[in-house]
């Protein structure tokens, strides 16, 4: 019989024995001492997160380019960020008109073509490409705002139990540092600066083992500038890689600032047809 299930019987005999023996479990476990490693870890942990930004908000006009195949469109746009609820990309066409808008909230995925009235709104779950690299709300904020990514198992805050930190590792490159941390069946890896701690690239790889495929998305960040005593990326060369097709993002930030009068979320007109995201993302590629 396992452990658990020994323990299950005599919760029913001695509730309050087990009681005071867990008690006394729980404790050796939060007491013991963290290795050379995980300690190495951790402080490094501690040195990447004290690099971000402490704003509510981010708001920037933005160069947005799309490449895939022999095709390849360049828009200006604006971003607009509001942490823990919304990052939203607005891409204008001949530089005066919204020709699409792409919205992430904790709950969904929106993207809008303004042109032909068409849009897509639905969980993460069911975008393919999202669902099968761990992609959710959580994980594209941690890409916008040059951060660590925070699975949802996991805590990477500068605490972290000796649980928590054992779950990453790191590896010396250079003048780099490599964290790593798999999370079910995602592969989460960050390049980031040995003496300052600052990432300069992320990356996530997901294995499909029935169909022996990969596809992952690589986010390169360039061009740090301060903003309000830190260093922010103010561009990122994005690659989606999936089986048969890859998409490279280019986004270049102009006057960052930290705009609040705007609303975080887009209300859809019955005016606009729902399509599927191959359709949405081939009328972008056709402007």
């Amino acid at each position: 019989m396992k452990a658990t299930g020994i323990l299950k019987i005599a919760a029913l005999v001695m509730p309050l024995i087990l009681s005071s023996c867990a008690s006394k479990k729980k404790a050796v476990v939060e007491n013991k001492p963290l290795t050379t490693e995980q300690l190495a870890t951790k402080g490094f942990i501690g040195k990447v997160q004290e690099n971000a930004l402490t704003q509510k908000f981010i708001t920037s006009k933005v160069k947005f380019s799309v490449e895939t195949g022999a095709q390849k469109l360049t828009l200006t746009g604006n971003l607009k960020m509001k942490r823990d609820d919304c990052i939203r990309l607005q891409l204008m066409a001949f530089g005066f008109v919204e020709a699409g808008r792409i919205e992430l909230t904790p709950d969904y995925i929106l993207i809008m073509d303004r042109i032909n009235k068409q849009y897509l709104k639905a969980p993460y779950v069911q975008v393919d490409f999202m669902r099968n690299n761990g992609l959710n709300f959580n994980t594209m904020q941690a890409l916008f705002w040059n951060e660590l990514s925070k699975p949802a198992k996991y805590s990477i805050n500068k605490d972290a139990t000796p649980i928590d930190t054992a779950q990453y590792t790191m590896i010396e490159s250079g003048d780099d540092m490599v964290i790593n941390l798999e999370a079910g069946k995602i592969q989460y890896s960050w390049l980031a600066g040995k003496s300052d701690g600052q990432i300069r690239m992320a990356n996530m790889l997901y294995k499909d083992k029935i169909n022996n495929t990969t596809s992952q998305l690589n986010w390169d960040y360039e061009e740090f500038d301060v903003v309000n005593s830190k260093k922010f990326p103010k561009k990122s060369v994005i690659t989606v890689t999936a089986p048969n097709k890859e998409v490279k993002l280019g986004m270049t930030l102009n006057y960052i600032k930290h705009d609040t009068d705007w609303e975080t979320r887009t209300e859809v007109s019955n005016k606009y047809r729902e399509v599927t995201i191959d359709e949405i993302l081939n009328r972008f590629m056709s402007l």
